[in-house]
């Protein structure tokens, strides 16, 4: 990564750029597992990772929770000044950060960058002015964007939703929204854009059209698909599975629910699917159950590094730092190829606790080498081959004869059924060994 000295003023003082020094360091400031250019399948854990830092978490978190809204954590950075002027400062100190922690990328919001103005055109004049300024800071550190998303929840104006809002002139300012987001993650060469329907869901039934909504929601998307060939735009698009938060039930609610959506309105071709580990957790699923489901229908595009705490029960956006956890992603990742779009973007914030700023050093690092752990884990159970081998043993039934006939479709039920006859009473008789499994998967961890 290109990296040129600036001259702004430095706001994580003492911090170092963090390096790699190695499992027995004891230094808290530094990587243990995390080495970018060490090569595991033939490919820099640079690559293989992409790690990204989040604007809205880590330069806009104030350490709010529903029984502290107020400020918690110390920010210097946010002191002095108006909105425009804090705004520039940030970016700033987001490069800051990303350069000293050695993350190639970094995410956005629309609103998270610039201050929302009373309209949508100074809305628009506000992120421009801020877009210049990240524009310089990209080109003077190499750091690039991973993708960029409109921020089409946070305003009241989006209570009731936005392309699933009963009002369509909500619709149309949500659209615009999302033009000018479009543009302006074209502008500064983002590899990507999410969307996230924060808001499209419902509380209530009792007032709600489901089908206009889902008709609404895929027109909107079949009109961003037209504006980014339109102004050429090459990134890849993504949607955001999650179950409910803030609504009851959003309609984006897992991987399987998005893809049928995707399938339904033929937008297949044209996105794939940002997962997060804490919204597969809130939907009663595993983040490996997520990814396989996506895997499997060719739709893996890219993930949000995060974590829950299952004893809690909502979103709380922890930082991951379970080894069994990255473990299997990057199993699954591993046995799709790899991340060929996205990244691992860290949508994780520290505790209201974890208040100065130097915390945020400290949960990068722990994530950046859990799943520098998890990488090489995987990597070592796929070059041991006992796991690959079991699930291949497991399916041989299906490779010759009868299962390769079923697969290829040359029998029907009649066939099948003069087959069955013949057979007698039929059990499954092998141990599908999950115990020993899981042992065999302790023995790397």
């Amino acid at each position: 990564m290109k990296k040129r000295a600036t001259t702004t003023k430095e706001f994580f003082k003492g911090v170092k750029p963090i390096a790699y020094e190695g499992p027995d360091s004891r230094n808290p400031l530094s990587f243990k597992h995390y080495n970018p250019d060490e090569l595991v399948e033939g490919k820099p854990m640079k690559e293989h990772l992409r790690f990204s830092v989040v604007y809205w978490h880590t330069m806009r978190g104030v350490g709010a929770d529903m029984f502290g809204m107020n400020q918690a954590w110390l920010r210097p950075w946010e002191k002095g000044g108006n909105e425009m002027e804090v705004a520039l400062r940030r970016v700033g100190v987001m490069f800051e950060f990303c350069q000293k922690l050695g993350a190639p990328f970094y995410a956005f919001h629309d609103r998270d960058v610039a201050p929302e103005g009373r309209t949508l055109a100074e809305s628009n004049r506000n992120l421009d002015k801020v877009v210049k300024e990240l524009k310089k800071r990209q080109r003077d550190t190499g750091i690039g964007l991973l993708w960029g998303t409109a921020c089409l929840f946070a305003n009241p104006r989006f209570t009731h939703g936005a392309a699933t809002s009963p009002n369509a002139e909500v619709f149309a300012y949500a659209a615009g929204q999302v033009k000018k987001c479009l543009e302006v993650t074209h502008e500064l060469d983002g590899e990507g854009y999410v969307f996230w329907g924060g808001r499209e869901g419902y509380s209530t039934l009792l007032n709600t059209d489901m089908k206009r909504d889902l008709d609404h929601l895929a027109a909107f998307l079949h009109m961003a698909v037209d504006y980014k060939k339109k102004i050429g735009f090459k990134g890849q698009f993504y949607i955001e599975p999650k179950p409910k938060e803030p609504t009851k039930h959003q309609y984006d609610s897992d991987a399987a629910a998005c893809l049928n959506f995707l399938r339904q309105y033929r937008l297949l071709g044209d996105l794939k699917l940002n997962l997060e580990t804490n919204h597969a957790t809130l939907a009663g699923h595993t983040m490996q159950h997520e990814l396989e489901v996506a895997g499997a229908a060719g739709a893996l595009g890219s993930i949000d590094a995060n974590t829950g705490d299952l004893l809690l029960g909502w979103d709380t956006d922890q930082f991951p730092t379970d080894i069994y956890l990255t473990t299997q992603i990057m199993l699954t990742l591993l046995k799709y190829g790899g991340l060929t779009t996205g990244g691992t973007n860290f949508d994780a914030k520290c505790r209201r606790e974890s208040f100065e700023p130097v915390d945020l050093f400290h949960a990068h690092i722990g994530g950046m080498d859990a799943f520098a752990r998890g990488l090489k884990i995987a990597a070592a159970i796929r070059a041991d081959g006992r796991l690959e081998a079991f699930v291949k043993d497991r399916y041989r039934s299906w490779d010759d004869g009868l299962g390769r006939d079923i697969e290829k479709g040359k029998v029907g039920f009649k066939e099948l059924e003069a087959f069955a006859l013949k057979l007698g009473e039929v059990r499954s008789n092998e141990s599908g060994r999950q115990e020993y499994l899981e042992n065999l998967i302790n023995e790397f961890i």
